[in-house]
């Protein structure tokens, strides 16, 4: 595969004189695979050989030994690359830049080099309940995504106990665990700090089950209090909207994939994620429907295609989404051409919003979602039929955007309230 970019056949030789010759080779051909362009591919081939240079000269003998000098490498082209003065945010730049393609050539040697580009950290406290994770797949059900939420929050707790000096988990404590969370929560919203102090009530009822502790200290964890409807949902104006809209070049192929995505979102309400999962099979054209299976409530929803999203998402079709033969809508606008994740989505929702100008708190995808919300609202829709419009899983749901019906409201303020019951 190297021909295909080198034409000079000393350069070829160079390259694979390296010790890691078969590795970079194979790397190539997965650039090549993922439809890299060329010059990408020349930019990171001297690179890898560099790296290996580098690792054999710091004492790796074997592949295995590639992972333990990957940061070090990555110091020594910052600091010879970065210019003086460089700031923080400029040094870290030219790090992931050098640090991807070694990582993803890692990715492909070794099995147990995982996506993050580290070695797999093992799951904790694995010595005192080394079943606490089947139990979470198998009893409990949970998905993936959920247990690395579990294990970055336990880890964090094994962090800390580690510190503090607490290395039998049979003396844990009350004090010891509201020290835990008190500290914890100052680094966490609060969405974040109830999802944590969750996770860790649920550990603690299984070590107790498990006979690891011989009382149940999980009534010790206290979620942080918030009152229900204490908040404001964070829409913004129609007029807002159209700014952000506005904003995007949809004469690019990426521009095109978030004009269809943004009007998905708020159009119809979607979340992030649900717009992440759509398929080519969930858009009925010839009867003009779009399907939204598998929400968080459980259920699908079809809506009515609108003939200004069906226009966004045929024009992304025709002219930007790369072939592929998975069925998903919407993919990355560079390499490897992949189905785009749903936090890619609410960060590019995130990235039109601030660059229209828009103020808003957490500006992302639920923010075009809460001004749909907020359209139906002042439209005289019933909660309930927004609720279902909007897959809320429980009505309280959209309680909250009661609060913010300006016209019902100013109806209570004028008169005795009853007509806007």
């Amino acid at each position: 595969m190297l021909e295909a970019y080198y034409v000079r056949p000393d350069t070829i030789d160079r390259i694979r004189s390296s010790w890691i010759a078969k590795g970079v080779e194979d790397y190539v051909t997965w650039l090549h695979e993922n439809k890299y362009s060329p010059r990408c591919v020349l930019w990171r081939v001297p690179i890898l050989v560099r790296f290996g240079d580098f690792a054999r000269a710091h004492g790796a003998t074997g592949w295995e030994d590639l992972p333990d000098h990957v940061e070090p490498f990555v110091g020594s082209w910052v600091s010879e690359r970065a210019k003086p003065g460089a700031s923080p945010g400029q040094r870290k730049k030219i790090g992931q830049c050098v640090r991807n393609p070694i990582q993803q050539m890692l990715r492909l040697l070794l099995p147990d080099f995982s996506g993050l580009g580290r070695s797999r950290k093992p799951e904790p406290f694995l010595e005192c309940a080394p079943g606490f994770f089947e139990f979470l797949r198998e009893e409990k059900g949970l998905r993936e995504a959920s247990i690395l939420h579990y294990s970055h929050s336990l880890r964090q707790l094994a962090s800390y106990l580690q510190r503090v000096g607490l290395e039998d988990i049979t003396h844990l404590s009350p004090v010891v665990l509201t020290a835990f969370v008190t500290e914890y929560g100052q680094r966490l919203g609060w969405a974040s700090l109830r999802n944590a102090c969750g996770t860790i009530r649920v550990f603690l009822r299984y070590l107790y089950r498990e006979r690891v502790l011989t009382r149940d200290l999980s009534s010790a964890v206290e979620r942080p209090q918030r009152f229900r409807l204490s908040g404001i949902p964070r829409s913004i104006s129609w007029d807002d909207v159209r700014r952000v809209l506005e904003g995007v070049d949809r004469r690019s192929a990426t521009g095109r994939r978030d004009y269809a995505i943004l009007l998905l979102l708020v159009v119809y309400g979607l979340r992030a994620r649900e717009v992440a999962a759509l398929t080519l099979d969930d858009i009925d054209w010839r009867n003009d429907r779009l399907r939204v299976p598998e929400r968080k409530a459980g259920h699908s929803t079809a809506y009515p295609l609108s003939s200004l999203v069906g226009e966004a998402i045929v024009a992304y079709l025709k002219n930007g989404r790369p072939e592929s033969s998975d069925r998903r809508v919407f993919f990355r606008s560079m390499a490897p051409f992949r189905p785009i994740g749903h936090a890619a989505i609410s960060s590019r929702a995130g990235h039109y919003l601030r660059k229209a100008g828009v103020q808003v708190p957490r500006p992302g995808s639920h923010t075009l979602r809460h001004t749909c919300v907020q359209r139906l609202v002042d439209a005289d829709f019933s909660l309930k039929s927004i609720g279902d419009y909007v897959g809320h899983r429980h009505p309280s749901s959209t309680q909250i955007y009661s609060k913010v019906a300006i016209e019902a409201l100013r109806e209570v303020a004028l008169g005795d309230g009853e007509s806007a019951l």
